[in-house]
């Protein structure tokens, strides 16, 4: 079976690609959005100071911030009985520099 040349110019970027697309799936719910901005705003947080700032369940914030610090865009550091989370900021510019990229290919005047 052949390759068409799609195929076959992408194929050494397939890796690259999914780590993107891992992170923007891990920006697609609205709540990490703002889990986000809030962890923004601040140097770290507790997972509790989040939740009361969104005012959801501890356990959806918990799940939010798994997904947030598995994609590499937050930062989890234990600190005695409470985990502080921060925003991998080198990691959201990556994903902005990416998004700028795939744009600029796609558009009709490159």
């Amino acid at each position: 079976m052949t390759e068409s040349p799609s195929e076959n110019c992408c194929a050494d970027r397939a890796p690259d690609s999914r780590a993107i697309a891992a992170r923007l799936a891990a920006l697609s719910h609205p709540a990490r959005i703002e889990i986000l901005k809030h962890l923004s705003a601040s140097r770290s947080c507790c997972c509790r100071e989040v939740v009361d700032h969104l005012d959801l369940a501890q356990s959806t914030v918990s799940q939010h911030l798994k997904i947030l610090v598995e994609a590499g865009l937050v930062r989890f550091e234990p600190d005695r009985q409470r985990s502080r989370y921060a925003v991998d900021h080198a990691a959201l510019a990556g994903v902005s520099a990416s998004l700028h990229e795939l744009v600029s290919s796609c558009s009709p005047n490159r």
